[in-house]
């Protein structure tokens, strides 16, 4: 019987992963927090670990670089849990010796017990001298036992999740209500480091059960949480805007988790349209970030061509461009029937965003300041994408 090794600080997600891989027929052993997942790895020597990078104690990057350091364990298979968004940690996490690194927000059970089998049966290859004995295909009932039983682990899952709701809900909300009230900014940023730290855990545990949409926005906004609280510079008109916003699309989403389709065929596209090349670059990397394909412009007259051969779901414009602004450019797009609706983010400079927040938005949906931290937009694009998709689906 393998050794399994999670080491999760959120006793859901361990509960639920300990009691899918027992059934596997793994021996599994959970470490709450970075050290005592540490010394396991030490005492235990699991045969896999399963490593969450936001741990208590000990991160997770620094556990990596403390067993890749010692000899016994240089080729212990280990299983990173990480955030697509958190580009630099993921990075952070294969330098420090990671052997996979999943996204808990695209990870479904079944994905995660493949990824072991896959890395067990590498690592048995890799220690015998002999070639590895191909494995039999499994005959098609048991594919289809199989398959049964992860359908009903999934909705025994999302059953838990959804009755969860109601307590979790309202205590985001509260939180995030103490964040607005607080005016201590040591203060602000420690109710911002607890907002981080429930979302992380609706990440994953949205993620565990298939709620894709609600997965899917929640890590944008956990990374957008962490920026805010690992750089406290980063909370201001603008990403508390975009806080508030994104809280209460998500508090939304949980209301109607029950009802929420899955997120198949979701390939939008964004125009953007900025006359600085630096900015233009910011706003395609933050679609990137956020795994939307943009089309960049530099003037209106540019933008208006391209709208025209080609339908955008969403538009990005800069406000004080030479020429045709982007007051000018949002009144002669939504002069278009094919845009009337079409959700309009406008970007302007941070010292003239509260006047502009509080006076017309001239046509837009929503504005955000520059210099913007990547991840902020790409909360705020896919909040307003994901609202329009379910909008048409009548979910919202």
């Amino acid at each position: 019987m393998k050794k399994l090794l999670i080491i999760e600080d959120d006793r859901i997600i361990a509960s639920i992963y300990s009691k899918k891989f027992a059934v596997e027929g793994f021996n599994v052993e959970v470490a709450e927090d970075g050290q005592a997942g540490l010394d396991s790895i030490c005492s235990s020597r699991p045969d896999i670990v399963l490593l969450d990078l936001m741990l208590p104690k000990i991160t997770g990057l620094e556990i990596l670089n403390r067993v890749r350091a010692m000899p016994a364990f240089e080729q212990l298979p280990i299983i990173v849990f990480s955030n697509a968004y958190m580009t630099s940690v993921i990075d952070a996490a294969w330098k420090a010796g990671a052997t996979a690194v999943l996204t808990k927000a695209n990870t479904s059970p079944k994905m995660l017990t493949e990824a072991i089998h896959d890395l067990l049966a590498k690592a048995a290859a890799a220690s015998s001298s002999a070639p590895a004995t191909p494995t039999a295909a499994e005959a098609p009932a048991t594919q289809a036992a199989a398959a049964a039983n992860e359908a009903e682990f999934q909705a025994t899952q999302r059953r838990q999740f959804v009755a969860s709701i109601p307590q979790f809900n309202q205590g985001i909300r509260d939180l995030h209500q103490t964040f607005l009230k607080t005016e201590d900014r040591t203060q602000k940023c420690a109710v911002v480091g607890e907002l981080y730290r429930h979302i992380h855990v609706l990440t994953g545990s949205s993620g565990l059960v298939g709620a894709d949409i609600i997965a899917r926005i929640s890590a944008a906004y956990e990374a957008l949480l962490k920026e805010m609280h690992d750089k406290p510079g980063n909370i201001n008109v603008s990403t508390t805007r975009t806080s508030t916003q994104t809280l209460l699309f998500i508090s939304a989403l949980l209301e109607r988790a029950a009802q929420l389709p899955q997120l198949g065929g979701f390939d939008p596209v964004v125009l953007a349209v900025d006359d600085e090349e630096i900015s233009r670059r910011a706003v395609m990397a933050s679609l990137e970030r956020a795994g939307v394909r943009g089309v960049a412009c530099e003037n209106g007259a540019a933008a208006l061509e391209q709208a025209r051969s080609t339908h955008f779901d969403l538009v990005v414009l800069d406000v004080d461009m030479p020429g045709m602004n982007g007051y000018e450019l949002c009144t002669k797009l939504r002069a278009h029937a094919d845009y009337r609706d079409t959700p309009v983010i406008f970007v302007t400079g941070l010292s003239d965003f509260q006047s502009r927040a509080r006076s017309t938005l001239s046509g837009a949906n929503d504005l955000i300041a520059k210099p913007f931290v990547f991840v902020e937009l790409s909360v705020k694009v896919l909040s307003y994408l994901l609202k329009a998709r379910l909008a048409v689906q009548r979910v919202l």
